[in-house]
């Protein structure tokens, strides 16, 4: 009988005869931060090669994105949220000048064209 008093101390009491103690793990969600590196390298290779705001944009969006993998989600959304204010401005900028170009030589290429023609035409005559 000693050794069966002792087996039962030893295991504790029975299952069903306590209270029954749980723990509660609450985990973060993930939280999808954009890093917008993509449309950052498309404005650096084809809309801001003279003003640079696509390369300063790319930059702040591979810092967004190191501090993703460190898991700062703060400084990720403060630096991804900067990249994309440069990313809107290096694209009206880039469309802006990419239009303006196409008007003024829309604009410049008849007459251009035609000074030529009559510069041919005088050259002939001499």
């Amino acid at each position: 009988m000693i050794r069966r008093e002792h087996e039962v101390a030893t295991l504790g009491a029975p299952q069903g005869s306590g209270a029954v103690m749980s723990t509660v793990v609450t985990m973060q969600p993930e939280t999808v931060v954009p890093d917008h590196i993509v449309w950052s390298l498309f404005n650096t290779l084809f809309f801001s090669p003279c003003c640079c705001l696509g390369f300063v944009a790319f930059a702040y969006s591979v810092k967004s994105r190191d501090r993703k993998m460190v898991g700062d989600v703060v400084g990720a959304q403060s630096y991804a949220s900067t990249a994309k204010c440069l990313n809107i401005w290096a694209l009206v900028l880039g469309l802006l000048g990419t239009i303006g170009c196409i008007v003024v030589l829309a604009l410049l290429l008849p007459g251009v064209l035609s000074a030529i023609a009559q510069a041919a035409q005088g050259h002939r005559g001499l």
